[in-house]
């Protein structure tokens, strides 16, 4: 890989603002609308806790992505390794400072926000391995003395954030991790050699599983075993996608979210409540103004001069790809149901700050694609 080195930005602030990637910025925007309207109907019309919540998180993390953006990217090239790190004491923070709620650990009191550092791990990953390869000549990627510390590096916070237990998050951590490994010119065979050695893992690691996570596998492959238990949910899930039909019922008027018969349908199940109101058409145009956020995200990245902005961009269009195609399978059975929330569109806090946060170094790399 050849060596990027990288050059101060004499831009101004007029020329920084016309160099934003406005459909980006218009798709985001139009997204925050529809998860509005989507958290309005989760409430049965009413503007409430979630419906206001969800809405002022929006807004302040709206306002984070654009300060964001305006960083060079050569701070976050510089920055990447005290951040990683910085996410990581957190990560280790929780164990012992951590705010307990439904069974897991998974967030820290920070008195205005409830934050999960593990949602932040996905970004910080993604940053610390693009700062790590960038530098490193392609025919030098695969020597085993380039691979140790990756590894490293993605190992302690997958097993860290399993251990919460959030398994859901900690897939999606190492999908990016090895997203952005994969894109620095790592041997194939490495891959097939992990791909082998973890399927020979999985009885003993199935053996590490919590009851729960063991009952949500069992579900997967038959829901009917326990359906007002374990299998409730993705029962539910489905009969309201179906009932959704070609157009959907409508706004306001999807009967298993307003009668109550699908729960967390504000958090990871708040595509199962768009798609029952909306149907497959309306289903389809927010899959596509994802996949739309993705082309955009990768064009930034073609665009950019820095092999660091490159490793970046492409390492996080894989992650967003990764967090958009496991929620949605989820909810329509097609795998586990791991706990893996719809970028932007649930709520969560941790979520959509990560998520702004990763959009707004994307931006940072358009902004400053020639340095």
């Amino acid at each position: 890989m050849i060596k990027q080195h990288f050059q101060k930005s004499n831009l101004r602030f007029r020329d920084k603002i016309l160099a934003l990637d406005f459909p980006l910025i218009f798709l985001i925007l139009l997204l925050g609308v529809i998860s509005l309207f989507a958290m309005y109907s989760s409430e049965q019309g009413k503007f409430s806790y979630y419906t206001q919540s969800h809405l002022y998180r929006f807004v302040i993390f709206f306002t984070v992505f654009i300060i964001v953006a305006f960083f060079r990217i050569q701070f976050w090239s510089k920055s990447a390794y005290l951040f990683y790190f910085i996410i990581l004491i957190l990560l280790f923070a929780v164990d012992f400072y951590g705010v307990t709620a439904s069974g897991s650990k998974r967030w820290i009191n920070l008195f205005f926000i409830n934050l999960q550092p593990s949602e932040l791990m996905k970004v910080a990953l993604i940053i610390f391995l693009a700062r790590y390869y960038y530098k490193i000549p392609l025919e030098n990627v695969s020597n085993i003395k380039h691979i140790v510390l990756p590894l490293f590096a993605l190992i302690v916070p997958v097993f860290l954030v399993a251990s919460q237990p959030d398994l859901g998050t900690a897939i999606l951590i190492a999908f990016g991790g090895f997203a952005v490994i994969w894109l620095a010119g790592l041997r194939i065979k490495f891959f097939l050699y992990s791909f082998f050695i973890l399927i020979c893992l999985i009885p003993i690691g199935v053996s590490f599983l919590k009851p729960y996570q063991k009952s949500r596998i069992l579900t997967f492959f038959n829901p009917e075993r326990d359906p007002l238990g374990a299998g409730y949910q993705i029962i539910q899930s489905k009969i309201a996608v179906g009932s959704g039909g070609i157009f959907g019922k409508g706004f306001l008027q999807g009967s298993q979210s307003y009668l109550d018969y699908l729960p967390e349908k504000h958090t990871d199940f708040i595509f199962t409540l768009f798609s029952e109101e909306f149907g497959f058409v309306g289903s389809i145009v927010l899959l596509l103004i994802y996949v739309l956020i993705m082309y955009r995200i990768v064009a930034i990245g073609i665009q950019s001069k820095s092999d660091f902005a490159k490793l970046y961009c492409f390492g996080f269009a894989a992650a967003f790809f990764s967090y958009v195609t496991v929620n949605m399978s989820m909810v329509l059975g097609l795998l586990p149901i791991v706990g893996a929330p719809l970028p932007i569109m649930s709520y969560g806090g941790s979520a959509m700050l990560s998520m702004m946060l990763g959009l707004g170094i994307v931006m940072s790399c358009r902004i400053y694609r020639t340095s």
